[in-house]
């Protein structure tokens, strides 16, 4: 695979990415970890709308199903040992070619979250890396897995009036991984820590219990399931351990994941994860922030003998995420470089 590539703006520490509809026609935003800007993009890579102007420590954005141009983010997260005021906030078009935001509920050292749903009911789950911290480096306090209800009708909420959840699950050192997955119609979400890769369900019904199911026992930062070979079964794409240099990819053996493949070398600071699907088999879009800071495209070559290929897109950006998008025939992926403060455009090709 090869790429074309096209900045299409330069954002100080570019680091989110998200899908949005809004005004019927589908965009991207990208926003900043530092103190910046939130873009909103066409997908032709016109820039169409400043959403806000800070504060930025934007680890997640989401667009609520359903809606126009509404959206969940973080905010204040700005980086490990600076997330304490950390929030999510609930963005909304103003009617008047601009956004407002309102505080959903405050979550520190919230980094990732997801909306899912089963059941006729709709749920955030979130991720926090850590629960707190007394100096800088401090990750004695393990993060958590928090769950609720995420209600239609959203503005009885606010900072008074927070949006209730709990912790579903506790003790995750550097919780740090987060993916969405859908499987057989239900929508779990998978989040990665010291602890390894924990699935978790939602409820059948409203009254009824979250599932928590552990798929892997190592260190992961970030994580993807795939179906690579094309047997009906699932594969678990990693980046190990936290912020770490490891890409490996794990076939169910005898009931438990095995590595089947890691990467010849290296990758400091792996950080970037995307799946897409091209040309009838899966594709994974990797990227990391130190060292070559390659974008990479893993796919499997050979079903029978297990064999992967990695090509590389590009190097020396440093991608924070990246997220593919197909517009009139072509596949894109749009990169947060952040070590470069690019925001690019990539047309891909096989």
């Amino acid at each position: 695979m090869k790429a074309s590539k096209r900045v299409l703006a330069n954002l100080s520490k570019c680091y989110s990415l998200a899908k949005l509809t809004y005004r019927g026609r589908e965009h991207f935003l990208v926003a900043a970890e530092k103190t910046d800007r939130c873009l909103l993009f066409d997908l032709d890579g016109n820039e169409v709308a400043t959403v806000w102007d800070g504060p930025g420590g934007v680890m997640t954005m989401e667009q609520i199903p359903g809606t126009d141009g509404v959206f969940l983010a973080t905010q204040k997260f700005y980086s490990p040992n600076d997330s304490a005021e950390a929030s999510i906030v609930l963005v909304e078009p103003d009617g008047e070619g601009g956004f407002k935001r309102r505080k959903l509920l405050d979550l520190p050292f919230v980094h990732r979250f997801g909306i899912l749903e089963r059941g006729g009911v709709r749920y955030l789950a979130a991720a926090t890396l850590k629960s707190a911290h007394a100096y800088k480096e401090d990750w004695t306090c393990p993060g958590r897995v928090w769950v609720g209800e995420l209600p239609e009708d959203l503005s009885p909420y606010n900072e008074e009036n927070p949006l209730p959840m709990k912790a579903l699950v506790s003790g995750l050192y550097h919780n740090h991984g987060f993916c969405k997955v859908t499987r057989d119609g239900v929508q779990s979400a998978l989040f990665g820590s010291d602890q390894g890769v924990l699935k978790v369900t939602p409820p059948e019904s409203r009254d009824g219990d979250w599932s928590c199911e552990t798929l892997l026992e190592e260190r992961v930062s970030d994580m993807l399931l795939a179906d690579f070979d094309g047997d009906g079964e699932d594969e678990l794409l990693t980046l190990s351990p936290f912020h770490g240099d490891t890409l490996r990819i794990h076939k169910k053996q005898d009931g438990k994941y095995q590595t089947i493949y890691t990467y010849e070398k290296p990758l400091p600071f792996l950080h970037a994860i995307w799946l897409e699907n091209i040309g009838g088999r899966e594709v994974a879009f990797i990227g990391n922030r130190k060292g070559k800071r390659y974008l990479l495209a893993i796919s499997c070559t050979d079903p029978e003998e297990l064999t992967f290929r990695a090509d590389i897109l590009d190097e020396g950006a440093g991608p924070a995420n990246v997220m593919t998008y197909r517009h009139q025939d072509k596949v894109y992926l749009v990169a947060a470089n952040r070590e470069t403060d690019e925001i690019a455009l990539y047309e891909l090709q096989e």
